[in-house]
């Protein structure tokens, strides 16, 4: 079988991708718009692309509109508020936050504060204006280094690349002062409505070439 993305409708793609670019690492982007107000949402189309400079990016897609006659999506407000004040922290997820990382995923008004709907504590970042998942082990503050945006159709998403200014690390999950990723139960979205724990491993070392 052979697939030209031109050839197949946007959910066709979309489910092709989320099924084989598998598992994703789950950006919990917590953000602040320009009047104070909180915001919390995961993002999976998220990595690490560069260490030097240490930069994280992840892909906000729009909403679907919500008129028939609107001819393109609607812009979330994580991407807005980044746009508005250029700052943000990522949150990593656990298997314990799962729940709560579900609940803030949903489509809610801009006066809506995820983390009081998840019952989450908001603590203050050192560098940033957005507070920090405190439950979150790793948080990671972040100012924007760029933001691409894609073809304006109303499934579009933009991309998001932020510079990491602070990490935070919960002490708990320090071994010999270092981060202990044995320790970390993190999740990874997976396809549909499915997602995976990272607790099961193996390892294999790179093949030495002379």
């Amino acid at each position: 079988m052979i697939v030209s993305p031109s050839d197949i409708s946007h959910s066709e793609l979309y489910g092709i991708l989320l099924n084989s670019v598998a598992p994703r690492p789950i950006a919990w982007v917590s953000t602040m718009s320009a009047s104070g107000a909180l915001n919390l949402a995961p993002f999976s189309f998220f990595n690490c692309v560069c260490v030097d400079p240490p930069l994280l990016a992840f892909a906000p897609g729009l909403r679907p509109p919500k008129q028939a006659e609107v001819s393109h999506g609607e812009t979330k407000d994580t991407l807005r508020n980044i746009r508005e004040t250029r700052e943000y922290v990522v949150n990593i997820v656990t298997y314990e936050l799962r729940e709560a990382m579900n609940l803030t995923s949903g489509e809610y008004d801009p006066s809506v504060d995820e983390f009081a709907l998840a019952n989450l504590t908001p603590r203050p970042s050192k560098v940033v204006r957005p507070p920090r998942v405190a439950e979150s082990p790793v948080n990671f503050e972040c100012k924007l280094h760029q933001i691409l945006d894609f073809s304006p159709a109303p499934t579009s998403s933009s991309l998001v690349i932020g510079q990491i200014v602070s990490i935070h690390i919960h002490d708990g999950h320090l071994k010999d002062g270092k981060l202990d990723r044995n320790s970390l139960d993190l999740i990874g979205r997976m396809g549909g409505i499915q997602y995976t724990r990272t607790r099961e491993r193996f390892e294999m070392i790179r093949p030495k070439v002379e």
